[in-house]
């Protein structure tokens, strides 16, 4: 007779039912969780430094012209319309008082 395959994890859960658990002070990361964790800081950096130099570089060519002319408009403060006026805000001059 074959042992059904989905009782397996039962069967691999109730083997391990009579074990005591691990103390504290045998349970650490180790050696190796401290280098993974080292080198996704490195990935991060070097991922950091990639990026400023690209941005240097796509300065530089928009400084130069490479992208063609600048059609787009002035760059707008935040909270004024291209007409300078306000974008919603009401002033105090706008206000309607209720009776």
């Amino acid at each position: 007779m074959q042992f059904p395959a989905f009782l397996w994890p039962l069967v691999l859960r109730l083997d391990g039912v009579n074990q005591q658990p691990p103390k504290d002070d045998d349970v650490v990361a180790g050696w190796m969780a401290f280098a993974v964790f080292i080198l996704l800081c490195a990935a991060v950096a070097f991922l950091g430094w990639s990026l400023t130099r690209q941005f240097k570089k796509v300065r530089r060519a928009q400084e130069e012209g490479v992208f063609g002319d600048d059609d787009r408009p002035e760059a707008q403060e935040p909270g004024t319309d291209s007409d300078g006026g306000s974008d919603g805000g009401s002033s105090e001059s706008e206000e309607q008082t209720q009776p």
